[in-house]
């Protein structure tokens, strides 16, 4: 068991107030006739992804918790705002439904620079993929013709007008243990941001 591959990311984790003024705006959707449609994140679980690695092989581990030392040491604490919500791919047809990253794009982004060579080095090239940070909080997958675009639709006039914000002052590795009911995420490594 010792062996086996773990799933792991690297991301920013919200501190209480703020995912707790995450989870009104959820709940305000969650809560209804409609939420029940949707897989939703549980709150405690909402983390901004800076990179996903996937499964990792456990020798590997310890290298990667120093390369997260490393990116964080070279990354000052930076203000995050949440704003507003949306979806992917679109609010027609919404697969993920999320929450928006409205202030510290730039440090998110620079978080993952400093990343990057030393994941690569370690067998993770950089991602290709455009990056759009969010907070992911529901798929939509087991919903049924319109009501994954109601939801979307329910969940952006929930965040219509809200903010909060934070300042981000860590950045953390974890573990993702799946099966046996929600996701839970165990902290294998919390760097502090400029240190």
């Amino acid at each position: 068991m010792a062996d086996r591959p773990q799933r792991l990311f690297v991301a920013v984790a919200l501190p209480p107030g703020p995912l707790e003024e995450c989870r009104r705006v959820i709940d305000a959707v969650r809560g209804t006739e409609l939420g029940r449609g949707a897989r939703w994140v549980q709150s405690e679980n909402l983390h901004l992804t800076v990179r996903f690695l996937g499964d990792t092989p456990p020798d590997l581990v310890p290298d990667v918790g120093l390369a997260v030392l490393d990116a964080a040491s070279a990354v000052a604490p930076f203000r995050i705002e949440i704003a507003g919500a949306g979806a992917f791919p679109d609010g027609r047809h919404p697969r993920t439904l999320w929450l928006g990253v409205d202030r510290g794009n730039d440090g998110l982004e620079r978080l993952v620079d400093a990343l990057e060579g030393p994941l690569d080095r370690l067998g993770w090239p950089p991602d290709p993929r455009a990056r759009r940070p969010h907070l992911t909080v529901a798929r939509t997958d087991a919903a049924r013709g319109d009501a994954s675009h109601a939801m979307a639709d329910a969940l952006a006039r929930a965040a219509a007008g809200w903010r909060t914000g934070f300042d981000a002052s860590a950045l953390t590795l974890f573990r993702s243990h799946l099966g046996g009911g929600p996701p839970r995420y165990e902290v294998v490594v919390e760097a502090r941001l400029g240190v």
